[in-house]
């Protein structure tokens, strides 16, 4: 169950709100700073995940970079702290304008995915009279056995350079006097809970593709291998924070690397989902034919993973633990929102505490594209940020009934 030190004041807050354990989430970001110090890999995390200022800041503050795919996130992670030389530049279809946003903050690296790509950095490189720190986006062809959607290392995928444009990729970044190569970054998808199997295959394809970029002439200063470590949908409170541990240390053992050559990881889920969730209020319980609904204020608009990928989050009644003891028995609802679209569903057939209109409910498991890709379909309001150690100052409910006759 959630963990609410102040129910009370807590219940009193407007709803849809995003909560976030700010205990939790500084656990995580010290685990991972520390695992990056103990190891010397280096941590970039990957601001599409949440883009919520100060979880950014608190980031930044322990020394990770950031890795972004705009330049609107690079203008913002600079904005928190993130030092531009730590800021990687990805994405595969960046505008000229995001392109001279990069240069002109001075990034680290941009990650370039096409030849298309390189030959236009370059140019608007020459163009500047600049010289592009540049790595190239390599598509390793690894199923990483997770959702379609979340897919980005095999050849059908839009991402990265396949081995089919090896040399000609090489042809064209040596010896440019306009690109400074700055080594190779690997991808292969998200949600990656098989760790230990699946990050070991990709260190030994890494392996391969390092090599064989030396042999041709280009020398690997710096290996990125992405992000992608899962975390536990189904158990938040038992898997609060993510196997970093399995992950670091299974690169560490496999991946070959040399004194002189630096190892990246680009986190973003595992850093910030967990400490997030979604909490709504119950407006309506209705009763059809065969079902029960729940009807919540919280919309598809707010969160969208479930309408978007199926994806699964756990859905507790805080109110009937806080207020009742866990003593209403249980019913099973389909738990739905207010959006026009029959898609608007958080979860079907879920078995939950005998509800009421008025109770809070969290959608647990939602700080990683959660908030970050809400909407105002229907022109319905973005749910705010609410924080544990400062829930008294958030906006309170208002009675509308105050002045009622």
């Amino acid at each position: 169950m959630l963990k609410i030190d102040d129910f009370a004041s807590f219940s009193r807050v407007a709803t849809p709100f995003y909560y976030y354990d700010i205990d939790l989430f500084r656990r995580t970001v010290d685990k991972v700073a520390e695992l990056s110090e103990r190891t010397g890999i280096h941590v970039h995390y990957s601001l599409k995940a949440n883009s919520d200022r100060r979880l950014n800041e608190m980031i930044s503050s322990r020394g990770l970079g950031a890795d972004c795919v705009s330049g609107d996130e690079i203008d913002f992670a600079v904005s928190c702290g993130y030092n531009p030389k730590k800021i990687f530049f990805a994405g595969v279809a960046k505008s000229d304008k995001e392109i001279c946003q990069a240069f002109q903050v001075g990034i680290g690296a941009f990650v370039v995915e096409s030849l298309e790509e390189i030959e236009i950095v370059s140019d608007i490189a020459r163009r500047l009279g600049r010289k592009a720190p540049m790595s190239l986006r390599i598509n390793p062809n690894i199923d990483p056995h997770t959702h379609h959607y979340i897919t980005t290392g095999l050849y059908e995928d839009k991402f990265g350079i396949s081995d089919r444009s090896f040399d000609e990729a090489v042809a064209m970044v040596k010896d440019n006097p306009y690109i400074d190569f700055y080594g190779l970054q690997f991808h292969i998808g998200s949600q990656i809970m098989e760790v230990s199997d699946v990050v070991k295959l990709e260190c030994e394809k890494v392996n391969e593709i390092v090599a064989l970029f030396e042999r041709i002439g280009l020398e690997v200063r710096n290996i990125d291998l992405g992000g992608g470590l899962g975390i536990d949908y189904d158990d938040p409170d038992g898997n609060p924070i993510a196997d970093f541990e399995t992950w670091f240390r299974t690169i560490d053992e496999n991946l070959v690397r040399r004194p002189d050559q630096t190892v990246h990881v680009e986190p973003g889920r595992s850093l910030v989902a967990q400490s997030g969730s979604l909490i709504t209020e119950v407006l309506y319980v209705k009763k059809g034919e065969n079902r029960r609904f729940l009807m919540v204020d919280a919309g598809m608009n707010d969160l969208i993973r479930p309408a978007l990928y199926g994806a699964y989050h756990k859905i507790e009644n805080l109110t009937a633990h806080y207020e009742d003891g866990d003593g209403r028995g249980c019913r099973v609802y389909d738990v739905v929102g207010p959006v026009c679209e029959s898609a608007d569903c958080f979860g079907k057939e879920r078995a939950l505490a005998k509800s009421h209109r008025g109770d809070r409910i969290a959608i647990r498991s939602a700080g990683a594209y959660g908030q970050v890709m809400a909407s105002r379909y229907n022109m319905r309001p973005f749910a705010p940020s609410v924080y544990s150690d400062r829930v008294t100052e958030a906006p309170r409910k208002k009675n509308y009934f105050a002045n009622e006759d």
